[in-house]
């Protein structure tokens, strides 16, 4: 494998072969909405299948990582798909299935692609470095809704609210939290996603202009773009360290500890490739909120209640997972 990247889920893999092998190409432009789209992948083990739809809406936010517009297509793709291409009727790729929306697990029409000008993107940076680099700049911003833009005698409802500032050039360099993001090297910006992608393709090092607005003033601040993979890969072992191991092989830390988690129920750090919650499904960032009922605040109280369930003869216990805003239940093997 030449390289991957964790944030869309996307690798390279270099094969030697004596001969030209047959390949697809990546569509130049963007599928219109209502274009009929065939998605492939292998669903459930049951090998090479198509299906067929439409392409519902592009630009989707759907809580994962905030560096991708993903698009969202009515057409039957389910657990397996993950991984195989959409075609467009003129045979070229216009994304990659990514994930599904599923209260049940199954398919009920609503799946999601990550665009081939991302793939794109992903693959040219994987082929040259071997791994991607993205900026970024340490703010946790918010949507300037028209409640927020009256409160803060805002003329125009734009830009993005600093809500927070991690240990970041941002911090470092004057931006501060209440300042209204508007524009980043002239571009305006329409929101915080759209902040969080033009930083993302800016390389690590290059200096840029924010405009912003603080108590009604405009001003402008130079500073310097970090790199993403560092900054998430320091965070990532930070929360690792403040979790606690359970017996289904999760590392869980408290919803309350892990800021923009809630207060309720545990949040899933890490998930032991070979454990049984690995493979019913558990995922990294779900947060657990119940066991049979039962709500959880730690990861002892999780170790104590599949103790209890053991004791009484059960093979199974029943956990309500909250991810990406969409509650469901997962039954995890406890034998």
């Amino acid at each position: 494998m030449t390289g991957s990247d964790p944030q869309t889920d996307l690798a390279l893999i270099k094969i030697s072969a004596p001969d030209d092998l047959p390949y697809v190409r990546l569509a130049a432009r963007e599928p219109r909405i209502g274009e009929w789209v065939l998605p492939i992948g292998n669903p459930f083990g049951l090998g090479g299948t198509v299906s067929a739809g439409i392409v519902s809406a592009r630009g989707r936010d759907i809580g994962e990582e905030p560096y991708n517009d993903f698009i969202q297509i009515d057409a039957p793709v389910n657990k397996g798909n993950s991984g195989g291409p959409t075609f467009n009727t003129r045979g070229e790729v216009i994304g990659v299935n990514t994930a599904i929306y599923s209260p049940s697990g199954g398919s009920i029409g609503v799946a999601f692609d990550i665009p081939a000008e991302t793939v794109s993107l992903v693959i040219r940076q994987l082929r040259e470095k071997g791994h991607v680099t993205r900026g970024w700049v340490g703010v946790y911003l918010q949507e300037v809704t028209p409640r927020i833009a009256d409160a803060l005698n805002l003329k125009n409802v734009q830009g993005a609210l600093v809500a927070q500032l991690d240990e970041g050039p941002a911090a470092k360099q004057g931006v501060e939290v209440g300042d209204v993001i508007i524009s980043v090297n002239e571009h305006e910006l329409k929101n915080p996603r759209d902040f969080a992608r033009t930083v993302a393709a800016i390389a690590p090092g290059t200096v840029i202009n924010l405009r912003l607005l603080r108590n009604q003033r405009l001003i402008s601040i130079e500073l310097t773009v970090a790199e993403l993979a560092r900054a998430a890969k320091v965070k990532k072992e930070k929360q690792a360290d403040a979790g606690e191991k359970s017996v289904l092989g999760l590392t869980l830390a408290p919803a309350r500890s892990i800021s923009g988690a809630g207060d309720a129920g545990v949040v899933i750090l890490e998930v032991k490739p070979d454990s049984a919650a690995a493979n019913d499904g558990l995922q990294v960032g779900d947060i657990v909120l119940s066991v049979g009922g039962r709500p959880l605040g730690a990861a002892t109280d999780l170790n104590k209640m599949v103790d209890e369930a053991r004791a009484q003869g059960k093979r199974t216990i029943l956990l309500r997972v909250k991810r990406s805003g969409a509650i469901s239940f997962v039954a995890v093997s406890i034998t």
